[in-house]
């Protein structure tokens, strides 16, 4: 399954790295619905928001249905046919839609149908591994390439910046019963895990009831466009592109993730297991703990798991100096896929 992502990249940023060509081939960046109340953060979860792209055409139905907003959505679908006046009283977990169900379970299938199909946008998800001891976080995300992380250019140029991992989603809009503001709501489309990283989870067929394995990744433009054009592309060949995907890298991450509440560089950042885990220690994992650790010394700080706990609010500050956000960038982009190892069996 997908329960917790990050999405660290400011609201400017984020547009900047949905940039697209609409049907005419003219370069765009799609507009933001309601984004003063995006909030970026490491650790979002269900029933928290993040951001999403969907047809502009959902909102207007006179706009071209290959232009795409951005909108600030909360993970977790309420159908439009829920009735009751308080969407938490939804009685089952709809943060994820099994791709083997989406087209007949009530909860999604109205709305997919209505190609009400959206992109789930995140720098990457969290996936836990069973071990003897406990569960091993790991981080997930797409190869990055070494230009991605220098230094990030401004204005309207093309972004260099991290490549975001695009995860297919259906949205619905819920209503309530007694009047208010409409409620937008999202699932992340989930398949059978791919064999690189099975062996953190995968599906298991326990009384003839699956458990979700990844989310349904979108690899590439191509793919997010016809997604995305529900008027073009019919629901039919649409799912065609729901499945599992081999363009992924991972590290171990510390358990510091576990806890919700935290929302800092640490979550993301590579940690060093023992010589009897699956992803051996690195000189780059090594120069990344030191930083971690020392970057803050001197300054009042509450520590849980031994790391320090930052706020994230300095990430997106307009000093020039490097923050931790920057130098924890460059290194993940060092050399394209730093400490992101593949399973070998």
């Amino acid at each position: 399954m997908c329960g917790r992502t990050a999405c660290s990249l400011a609201a400017d940023n984020l547009r900047r790295a949905c940039a697209y060509r609409d049907r005419r081939g003219q370069h765009r960046q799609p507009e933001w619905v309601r984004g003063e109340r995006y909030q970026p953060s490491y650790n979002k979860g269900p029933q928290s928001s993040g951001p999403v792209l969907l047809s502009r055409r959902h909102l207007h139905q006179d706009a071209d249905s290959s232009e795409r907003v951005l909108m600030d959505m909360r993970w977790g679908l309420v159908p439009s046919w829920f009735k009751q006046d308080n969407p938490s009283k939804l009685q089952f977990n709809t943060s994820n839609c099994r791709s083997d169900t989406m087209l007949s379970k009530s909860s999604y299938k109205g709305a997919l149908l209505k190609g009400k199909r959206c992109v789930v946008l995140a720098d990457g998800f969290y996936e836990w591994q069973q071990q003897s001891g406990g569960k091993q976080p790991y981080f997930i995300y797409f190869p990055q390439t070494k230009d991605a992380m220098d230094k990030e250019t401004e204005g309207d140029e093309e972004w260099k910046g991290w490549r975001l991992l695009t995860m297919a989603g259906i949205f619905d809009c819920w209503e309530p019963p007694s009047g208010g503001e409409t409620l937008y709501t999202y699932t992340i489309i989930t398949v059978d895990a791919s064999k690189d990283v099975s062996f953190i989870h995968h599906r298991q067929v326990r009384a003839g009831k699956g458990v979700a394995g990844m989310p349904a990744i979108l690899d590439g433009d191509e793919a997010i466009r016809k997604w995305l054009d529900f008027a073009e592309v019919p629901t039919q060949e649409a799912v065609k592109l729901i499945q599992p995907t081999e363009n992924i890298v991972f590290h171990p991450v510390s358990t510091f993730v576990n806890n919700i509440r935290n929302n800092a560089p640490e979550c993301v950042a590579p940690i060093e297991l023992g010589a009897k885990k699956e992803v051996k220690a690195t000189p780059s994992n090594k120069v990344m703990l030191g930083w971690l650790k020392s970057s803050q010394e001197g300054s009042p700080q509450k520590k849980e798991n031994d790391l320090p706990k930052w706020t994230s609010q300095f990430i997106h500050s307009p000093s020039p100096k490097k923050t931790s956000a920057d130098v924890l960038q460059q290194w993940l982009g060092k050399q394209g896929q730093p400490a992101a190892k593949k399973h070998k069996a």
